[in-house]
């Protein structure tokens, strides 16, 4: 009976220890009850990618702000701490400002998201008939009175993103001697509308499209094919055709990053590592997408069935120590 009671107390002392354990383990984060300020930019991808990291936060037991930022403004408040996480840095058209933001020692890098950016200019496939050169850059002159509307002519529209998102559309204009007029789009929202509208009537149009994005997975269409992008096209003038003007090539692509305030590494040191692990598929990214600008569901709503579905994904984001 001593001995039974023995193993009795032993395996409650046991049980208590792994108890504790768990116990401890689950109080170990949130660390601070200070909310981690997350930055919300102009775009609808942008929206979700940072509802779902927000919601694994919170589930993680932090309080989490959304906060309305300018694309490459943005780096200013982070570099402050007045912002705490961007989660979507493209090396498309934020590289340099993350890489001089990085440079401070104010801000830190957070990993590749796992999505994969490109934004071009782009056309529907069907514009092809009118101006069979392209997607040659070198086409878009012989083709510039198709992309031409009465505001412009005789110099070709190309609808650009809205101005907070830099892209250097006017500088690559100017360096490869294009004859077209860059028109900026007021929203995303508004940018997406008029390319839509245009291909339901089969008009020719050429606009700032990216991925991961619905449009490039429903519409059939080409980027523009412009000199391949190397840092010397942007740094330096005499690189390229035109030896006196830089940004005479397309644009990078590549990763999409997140990138923190560094002073949060360690006032929330779990909740940075579970967004280093975040992980996204362009394709689930854009299916996402459409639910919210095609279907017209609340980012909420798409955000939440993300979440009850992928239970497993995001769980394997939390830090196992």
């Amino acid at each position: 009976m001593a001995n039974a009671l023995g193993k009795l107390v032993g395996g409650a002392c046991l049980l208590a220890g792994a108890l504790a354990a768990v116990t401890a383990s689950a109080a170990s984060y949130p660390e601070s009850d200070d909310p981690i300020k997350m930055t919300i930019n102009d775009w609808t991808g942008q929206y979700l990618t940072t509802h779902i990291m927000g919601s694994v936060l919170e589930k993680m037991g932090y309080k989490v702000d959304y906060v309305q930022a300018d694309y490459l403004a943005q780096f200013a408040g982070l570099e402050s701490g007045d912002l705490d996480v961007a989660m979507e840095i493209w090396e498309t058209t934020g590289k340099d400002a993350l890489e001089a933001s990085l440079k401070t020692g104010d801000t830190v890098d957070l990993g590749e998201t796992g999505m994969q950016a490109k934004e071009e200019w782009w056309y529907p496939k069907y514009v092809e008939e009118k101006c069979p050169g392209l997607p040659d850059w070198k086409a878009l002159n012989d083709c510039a009175k198709i992309f031409a509307t009465p505001e412009t002519s005789p110099k070709g529209r190309y609808l650009s993103g809205p101005v907070t998102w830099g892209g250097h559309d006017e500088e690559r204009v100017e360096a490869l001697g294009l004859n077209y007029e860059v028109v900026h789009a007021g929203t995303d929202a508004a940018l997406f509308a008029e390319v839509q509208s245009a291909i339901q009537r089969k008009q020719p149009i050429l606009a700032w499209i990216y991925t991961p994005h619905w449009l490039p997975i429903k519409y059939k269409g080409e980027w523009i094919k412009f000199p391949e992008y190397e840092p010397g096209c942007y740094d330096d003038p005499k690189w390229g055709s035109n030896p006196d003007k830089a940004f005479d090539c397309g644009k990078p692509h590549g990763w999409i990053k997140a990138v923190g305030w560094a002073g949060g590494e360690k006032k929330w040191p779990a909740a940075y590592k579970a967004i280093r692990n975040f992980t996204m598929t362009n394709q689930a990214m854009g299916e996402m997408i459409a639910k919210v600008d095609l279907d017209g569901q609340p980012v909420e709503t798409v955000v939440q069935e993300w979440m009850d579905k992928n239970q497993d994904t995001w769980k394997s984001w939390l830090p196992k120590d």
